[in-house]
């Protein structure tokens, strides 16, 4: 990795940017990957940065006698031949990860809610083993006790030797975690406040599902349903997921596989409502959840919503969309207010240049499909020498239809029995101007709806995409915390490896923002596979008079590690205090 620079003149003066640059090779190209955007941080922002490191890192060191002191000793004769390298150890990473679990207070919390008892292992350690893997490497408990732990310095960090850490143990860690779910998301939220000042006045609300390996049949939660991960041959279940406008997780709902999206949002408004009290909150959501039902719900309890509607609504709204008014948003997107309803809900009309570019172009594939789908039918008719049952002609255009349903309305289908040969039949079909025409009005269009007075269009629409913060949460407990599959059956042990994945991505985000003020960008990712590659090895130090010493040390930092801790205001230790035989 190296440094690169941009400079950049605004207003005559000249500003010097930094970026950390590493080279990756693709097949036979390589190109160059922004690790960081280091920036240019003024002193208020250095300022600030300190600030939140010495909050995120406390002032006193949380774990005693577990780093060697720098007192200096006796000089030692060694064999400089015979020097050792022993027991290499990933360290980087899951120091940084146990910082975060610090820097949240888990350790502190666990502590007061999962006192100690009879077990070997404390049960809040097995949880931050649980957590720690989620976010670092995440693999199922039979890979963190056979072979993951083993490979990191978790051993030195928690004092608890790998031969303690077995599947059976990390099932019960599982086990011990689940009911202290609720507890612990009041306490994630009101840490995160602490820290980040986080506002929880806008939440987001959206849903996804995840699917079962196995039939999972003693789960009462796993049943088939609509997949959004394109796998309806598998059982699933459904997860509510509600975050502040920032990213942060507030709170989740988990669903049986087969619950219709609209029917989950009353309960998780409740739930949120009765851990966090409702204040003065806006409600975000996409259109499946927006039915009449559930809206009418959130107006009687006087809650404020912003949320889009069914595709239908543009039908509504025709001659507004065809009217002025419009008032650019972004470039490239519009919105216009329409008027107030008598229950004071406003309506607002959104329309993308680039979706309606991909509307278009997927109309018209459509339309293509289905002309070409009847000529070849009609051809067929004119060839065919015996009689052809009408119903079969009524099935194949009705299933011609069926497959491109987005461009069905177009077409005007008649089948009829052809004059010059009788006894067979025709296919005649001609296209309807007036569905074209209304189609290209409404491609790119779509409608939200909303009872909070006083915005913008430009303030409903900036509200409204943020939901997109709500899908790069589940994109991430999907893909870089793999939430799923699932390879656990019972239930209590699946809603347990949700939590898990939930409290990993609640240290990912702290990361992100701890990384995002400390001027290195939103890569929290690229900055753990960064930190991975710093370990620890023991060095053996034979000596002169048959002695043999153990150094237990920290490999120091390649030169662009050292920037990334010296920017988050972490300083490596040097060597770790190696625990006493037996």
């Amino acid at each position: 990795m190296y440094l690169r620079h941009s400079t950049v003149t605004k207003c005559g003066k000249t500003h010097t940017y930094w970026r950390l640059v590493r080279s990756v090779r693709m097949g036979r190209n390589v190109r160059q990957e922004t690790v960081a955007m280091l920036g240019e941080l003024d002193v208020q922002g250095r300022a600030e940065a300190r600030a939140l490191t010495r909050a995120l890192n406390g002032s006193a060191p949380a774990t005693p006698d577990l780093f060697e002191s720098e007192s200096p000793e006796a000089p030692v004769p060694v064999k400089l031949s015979e020097i050792s390298l022993e027991r290499g150890r990933r360290f980087g990473d899951v120091w940084l990860g146990w910082t975060l679990w610090r820097a949240l207070k888990l350790d502190e919390w666990a502590g007061q809610r999962m006192p100690d008892g009879r077990e070997d292992v404390a049960w809040p350690l097995v949880s931050s083993i649980l957590v720690l893997a989620r976010l670092c490497e995440p693999s199922s408990e039979l890979h963190i006790a056979e072979d993951w732990y083993r490979r990191t310095a978790l051993e030195d960090l928690l004092g608890i030797p790998a031969e303690k850490i077995n599947e059976q143990r990390l099932y019960r860690g599982l086990d011990e975690l689940l009911p202290h779910k609720d507890a612990l998301t009041t306490h994630l939220k009101e840490r995160v406040s602490d820290l980040f000042g986080a506002r929880y006045d806008l939440l987001l609300y959206d849903m996804t599902s995840t699917y079962f390996e196995g039939l999972a049949k003693s789960n009462r939660l796993a049943k088939r349903g609509h997949s959004r991960d394109h796998r309806p041959d598998c059982k699933q279940v459904c997860i509510a997921l509600v975050v502040t406008q920032e990213g942060f997780p507030l709170g989740y709902e988990v669903f049986a596989g087969n619950t219709a999206d609209a029917k989950t949002l009353q309960r998780s408004v409740r739930a949120v409502e009765k851990k966090h009290g409702k204040l003065n909150r806006i409600w975000v959501m996409d259109r499946g959840m927006a039915s009449e039902k559930n809206v009418s719900f959130l107006r009687k309890g006087k809650r404020q919503y912003v949320v889009a509607t069914p595709k239908a609504m543009l039908k509504k709204l025709d001659r507004e969309l065809g009217e002025k008014g419009w008032t650019e948003v972004q470039p490239g997107v519009e919105a216009k207010l329409c008027p107030a309803t008598e229950d004071r809900e406003v309506f607002i009309l959104c329309r993308s240049e680039a979706r309606r570019e991909k509307e278009r172009a997927m109309h018209n594939r459509f339309e293509k499909r289905i002309a070409r789908g009847l000529a070849s039918l009609e051809r067929r008719l004119q060839r065919a020498r015996k009689r052809v049952d009408r119903a079969q002609v009524d099935q194949q255009v009705g299933r011609l239809l069926g497959r491109n349903t987005r461009a069905a309305g177009g077409f005007d289908i008649r089948i009829q029995r052809a004059s010059d040969r009788p006894g067979r039949l025709r296919v005649i079909w001609t296209r309807r101007p007036e569905w074209q025409r209304a189609v290209r009005l409404r491609e790119g269009a779509y409608v939200l709806r909303s009872n909070v007075a006083g915005l913008t269009p430009e303030q409903f629409w900036k509200t409204y995409v943020q939901l997109t913060e709500a899908e790069n949460a589940f994109r991430m407990h999907k893909s870089d915390l793999r939430l799923r599959p699932i390879w656990h059956q019972k239930t209590e042990r699946v809603e347990a490896h949700i939590l898990v994945c939930f409290l990993a991505y609640a240290l990912y985000k702290t990361l992100e923002q701890w990384s995002h003020r400390a001027g290195l960008g939103k890569s929290p990712r690229t900055l753990l596979e960064e930190l991975a590659r710093i370990q620890t090895a023991d060095v053996v130090l034979p000596t002169a008079d048959g002695r043999e010493l153990r150094v237990r040390c920290v490999v120091q930092p390649e030169r662009a590690q050292a920037i990334l801790l010296q920017r988050m205001g972490l300083e490596l230790p040097r060597r770790m205090r190696i625990p006493p035989l037996g």
